[in-house]
């Protein structure tokens, strides 16, 4: 078959399949009388192959390769494909957001523009100094994007710089929750976590309503922020996660603050205390975790907490009742002062 008949059968360009023969991708089989080149079923087959590979978006070096190869693994290559195109769309998806970004900040003009991109590359710098600053120290005139704050703050693995755009959403305001609230029902953990953190920053009651969500959240951590948080706010569903943190040893300290603040309410008082009562006494309570239990009873109200504690005094676990004793006597200097 001659090289015009391959290229109407085939759609590859006679121009194109001059260029296969001079890289040795595809050699014709013949040449006629004339010197015309004359492809063989076998040859037509392997510009088939070589078509093929190219839709995969291999390049013809790795596709000569490929077919000369005897020991070629296609499941490498497949690989290194698949790597490359999550590469190339995980770029477009970053153009995608940073182009969403520009409009949603509503640019009046190319000066407008240019400074939101300018915004925009300092966020994504690989530098977290960089980016800190981008947060701290934004484009003169323009006001950064709730949306871009809340992505940013989901992608951002730096403490500092994370710190930077929770005060930044935080200042914004509560426009940005709907974007967090997403955040905290990602299937990623470290998502999960930064969403939570930026939305106990958020004084809106519908993020109240996500924190209280992210109580049954699996994580630890996320429980974590959300009890802490939700029990700086005065609500009682926190009790019981605070109380299971101060148990595990889990900013048990912090923990202990926000009990003593919220048993200043009598209703919640007692609550509290039996709650912690209950843990002590659990008959699998760890020495460890009966110790923590006890310190946190120093930060309850000093009537009820010094009572429980004189009682501790004579507890079976010396650990227990020395520090139960000790914390009973600066109550009574605290009360009697």
């Amino acid at each position: 078959m001659l090289i015009g008949e391959v290229a109407r059968r085939s759609g590859v360009s006679a121009r194109m399949l001059r260029h296969y023969d001079t890289l040795g991708l595809v050699r014709p089989t013949g040449r006629t009388v004339g010197g015309y080149r004359e492809y063989s079923a076998e040859d037509i087959r392997r510009i088939f192959h070589v078509e093929c590979l190219r839709s995969l978006g291999m390049s013809l070096s790795e596709i000569g390769r490929a077919l000369e190869d005897p020991a070629f693994a296609p499941s490498t290559l497949v690989g290194d494909l698949i790597r490359r195109t999550e590469d190339r769309l995980k770029r477009e998806q970053e153009l995608l957001e940073r182009l969403r970004s520009v409009d949603a900040s509503a640019p009046f003009d190319w000066q407008d523009v240019l400074r939101i991109v300018q915004l925009l590359h300092g966020l994504n710098s690989p530098d977290a100094a960089r980016r800190q600053q981008a947060v701290l120290a934004p484009a003169e005139d323009v006001p950064v994007p709730t949306e871009l704050l809340a992505g940013a703050v989901l992608a951002e693995s730096d403490p500092n710089v994370a710190g930077a755009l929770r005060w930044a959403l935080a200042r914004a305001g509560a426009d940005g929750l709907a974007s967090l609230a997403s955040g905290a029902r990602s299937e990623n953990v470290d998502i999960r976590r930064r969403a939570i953190l930026a939305i106990a920053d958020l004084p809106d009651t519908e993020a109240t309503q996500v924190l209280t969500d992210a109580l049954e959240d699996p994580d630890t951590t996320v429980r974590k922020h959300a009890a802490l948080a939700l029990g700086k706010r005065g609500l009682t569903s926190a009790i019981p996660t605070l109380v299971r943190m101060v148990v595990e040893g889990t900013n048990d300290v912090e923990a202990a603050e926000v009990l003593g603040t919220l048993s200043a309410d009598p209703d919640l008082a007692n609550e509290i205390m039996s709650a912690l009562v209950d843990a002590l006494a659990a008959p699998d309570a760890e020495p460890a975790a009966r110790v923590r239990l006890t310190q946190a009873l120093a930060e309850m109200p000093t009537n009820v907490a010094r009572d429980i504690l004189r009682g501790l005094a004579h507890d079976d676990d010396q650990s227990v009742a020395r520090l139960a004793s000790a914390l009973a006597a600066v109550l009574s200097e605290r009360s009697d002062g």
